[in-house]
């Protein structure tokens, strides 16, 4: 077809014998070039014009499928425009490179196609996924698994069509993938460890994308952010990522909390033995409150007994369930119930017990009458000299005053008296050295 009208375009041009064939090939090229161009252009805007268009009806999936096919429609454009140029560029040249224009025409049709697959795939998956698009949309983990499969179908089947397309055998291939598979199987067994685990995961779903979790026999703890087909990435309750093989969760048990349905209070109060009067009353008082409070679960177990006697106090056990599974939520209400338990327990005149210990005395361990009376004596003869000294400290507190007035009165004494001698004997008797 492009050696017959590339025939009649050289005889029409060539009547006319204005032009080499150099620039006769030339032309065509750049013409066939500048028309691919254009129509590249022209399908975009045509496309984006239906897909407005269709974004005001309800309907989603013909709104996805447009915009999923946009572009690979002006890759195929250019594809088929670049081909034709280069057919006939290979009409007037003998050049090797373009023996493989139907290869990589070929080629080039199997990405398109693949790409547009998978944007397809892509579409539908943020589909199924959205609550604003879908009244009751999909779990995110099982829809990602399943558009993980598709794409993993669809590069396989790309990957074996080009492959038959550059004159291998698939059956070769697939022969070579049975025995060399062991080969790598043996090599990448850890690998293939994880990718099944995560294949687990997403036929079991333990867990999903946003969930909290933890693992009793590992120090695993946080929110799933990710599950991949070799590693699940939890994001820790200290903001760190951490990054766990797929492999380790066929092997530890874990612990699913966000799929709790309620959560619990747990807690023993003690009150002073003075109040065990009142146990009863503050008992049915602490259970009539919980049962009528508006964020404990009346339908779970709801217990509140006197459990026992314990060293320095009256053990109540309280044990109830809350509506809420939030964390930050639960915690506000247990703090509501515990102080309306206190109220509780002040309403009747006790008191929450203390740690306490009592000690009792024994007759042996008295002290005898002798011994008595001798440490009442020492007590008084104590107490008779500690008066004694309380008595003489102002005394010598006067006398440090008479003290510190006589010395200021000998600097009035004159020269050659004896104060003035025995006070100033050390700068005088240097003075008189001299």
């Amino acid at each position: 077809m492009i050696g017959e009208m590339m025939s009649t375009l050289n005889g029409w041009i060539a009547n006319f014998g204005v032009l080499s064939e150099a620039w006769r090939v030339g032309i065509v090229v750049f013409a066939l070039v500048f028309g691919t161009a254009t129509v590249a252009y022209i399908a975009s805007h045509v496309i984006g014009a239906l897909e407005r268009k269709f974004a005001k009806t309800d309907n989603v999936w013909d709104d996805s499928a447009l915009h999923a096919a946009r572009t690979p429609v002006v890759a195929f454009v250019w594809l088929q425009g670049v081909y034709w140029a280069a057919e006939v560029a290979h009409h007037y040249s003998n050049a090797a490179i373009f023996e493989a224009n139907g290869t990589l025409l070929q080629i080039g049709f199997i990405f398109i196609v693949v790409w547009a697959l998978m944007r397809i795939i892509k579409e539908i998956e943020s589909i199924l996924v959205s609550p604003v698009k879908m009244k009751k949309p999909m779990d995110y983990t099982s829809v990602n698994a399943v558009s993980k499969v598709s794409r993993a179908v669809v590069i396989v089947t790309a990957v074996l069509i080009s492959m038959q397309s550059l004159g291998y055998s698939i059956s070769g291939v697939m022969a070579f993938g049975g025995v060399g598979g062991i080969a790598v199987g043996f090599a990448a067994k850890d690998l293939l460890a994880n990718f099944f685990g995560g294949f687990i995961i997403h036929m079991d779903r333990p867990f999903k994308v946003g969930d909290w979790i933890r693992s009793p026999d590992r120090s695993i703890e946080g929110t799933v952010e990710q599950i991949g087909w070799r590693l699940t990435t939890i994001r820790t309750f200290d903001k760190r990522p951490l990054y766990v093989p797929n492999a380790a969760f066929t092997t530890i048990a874990v612990e699913n909390p966000s799929r709790m349905t309620n959560r619990r209070i747990s807690e023993t109060i003690g009150i002073r033995y003075a109040d065990v009067s009142q146990v009863s009353k503050v008992v049915a008082d602490i259970r009539s409150m919980l049962e009528n409070h508006e964020d404990i679960a009346s339908d779970q177990t709801l217990i509140v007994n006197f459990l026992a006697f314990s060293p320095s106090s009256l053990d109540i056990m309280v044990y109830a369930f809350t509506k809420t599974t939030q964390w930050v939520r639960y915690h506000e209400v247990k703090q509501d119930v515990l102080l309306k338990i206190s109220d509780v327990i002040t309403g009747h005149g006790g008191q929450v017990a203390l740690p306490t210990q009592t000690l009792h005395l024994t007759e042996d361990t008295r002290l005898p009458e002798s011994e008595n009376i001798q440490f009442t004596e020492r007590g008084r003869e104590e107490d008779q000299e500690q008066d004694e000294d309380q008595g003489r400290e102002p005394q010598r507190a006067s006398r440090r005053g008479n003290g510190i007035h006589q010395r200021s009165r000998r600097h009035d004494t004159q020269k050659g008296d004896v104060g003035e001698q025995s006070l100033g004997g050390g700068a005088d008797g240097e003075g008189d050295g001299e």
